[in-house]
């Protein structure tokens, strides 16, 4: 494995304001800058009283000012929302600004609701164009070609790398063929992990982007100095997942002694085998899980999450899990 990143979601939690978590936001950035993180990336939501991401370019910008070497991106701009031709225009003006350190991951789903979907979208077409919008946004940050009558100003020439996500096996086997990069979102959607990569892996055509195939996945955190201490703090998240999965999406709850208490059984189920793919517990606990993950699945890079409804305690969280995936970046890949 080659590097360790971080996906974060500027958690609103309860009892706080967006003011607090856009200003936790660059508070991590900056402590994770420090921890040895690769990449800091952030995810476009909307109309979510949970998340203060939405506007995801302005943030990402905030980051990028706050911070001095870390790579700060989109995990991810969800294409259908946006003409390419503006996301152009904004990751250009980012990368101009910070040249060498923004990423721009790309989703197929709106991120949100159907009705906010409806207001945020330019058209609701039935047809799926995603393929054709990203091939139109890498053209904008290409050198143009003579004659071209639409520029992205800033953004031609500047090459902002742009990764594929996804959840199932479409984002696969489209980052295969276009030769991108490829993220999994498997710390919500496990579900497909092993066989989108293995299509990504023997369906990947080199491109003037990308020669070989290359890899993140992305993992839930939750650790402290215990394990007990991790499991409680990690309850705010289940209790959230759950709500949202309940359609009562809100701010980050407070944690609870007795997660299951409140949540039914099936929505529990769920809950469960959504956040699977995850590592809670001790630092020891952390780093036998993180490493199990890494073998099993070889990836490029790892990504981690998490939401922990105080901030120090977060902060910790991800001091610890940095601290046990310099070590296994640093160890032997496995044959």
């Amino acid at each position: 494995m080659q590097h360790f990143s971080l996906l974060d979601l500027s958690p609103v939690a309860e009892g706080k304001t967006v003011a607090d978590a856009l200003t936790n936001t660059v508070s991590l950035a900056q402590a994770a800058e420090g921890f040895g993180y690769h990449r800091y990336w952030l995810a476009e939501h909307h109309n979510m009283p949970g998340i203060a991401s939405a506007a995801t370019a302005v943030v990402i910008g905030q980051v990028a000012a706050a911070t001095r070497t870390m790579r700060v991106g989109a995990g991810g701009i969800m294409l259908p929302n946006h003409a390419p031709l503006m996301v152009a225009e904004q990751f250009g003006t980012l990368e101009t600004l910070y040249p060498g350190r923004i990423d721009l991951g790309l989703g197929r789903a709106p991120g949100t609701d159907m009705a906010t979907a409806r207001a945020l979208r330019r058209h609701m077409a039935p047809e799926d164009t995603f393929p054709q919008d990203v091939q139109e946004l890498i053209g904008y940050f290409d050198a143009p070609p003579e004659g071209r009558s639409v520029r992205a100003i800033p953004g031609e020439g500047t090459h902002v790398p742009i990764w594929i996500l996804g959840s199932s096996l479409y984002g696969a086997q489209l980052a295969a063929y276009l030769g991108l990069p490829y993220a999994f979102a498997s710390h919500f959607a496990p579900a497909m992990l092993g066989e989108a990569l293995a299509i990504y892996r023997s369906n990947f055509r080199p491109s003037e982007r990308l020669e070989k195939p290359h890899v993140m996945i992305a993992a839930g955190v939750c650790a402290a100095e215990t394990d007990r201490e991790a499991a409680y703090l990690r309850s705010s998240q289940i209790l959230a997942f759950a709500r949202l999965r309940s359609g009562r999406p809100g701010k980050l709850p407070r944690p609870v002694e007795d997660v299951e208490r409140d949540i039914p059984p099936a929505i529990m189920a769920q809950v469960r085998e959504s956040l699977s793919c995850s590592a809670t517990g001790s630092p020891g606990t952390v780093r036998e899980t993180l490493a199990t993950l890494i073998e099993t699945h070889q990836p490029d890079e790892l990504m981690v999450t998490g939401m922990i409804h105080d901030h120090a305690a977060r902060v910790r969280s991800f001091e610890i899990a940095a601290e046990a995936l310099a070590d296994l970046c640093e160890a032997p890949a496995a044959a």
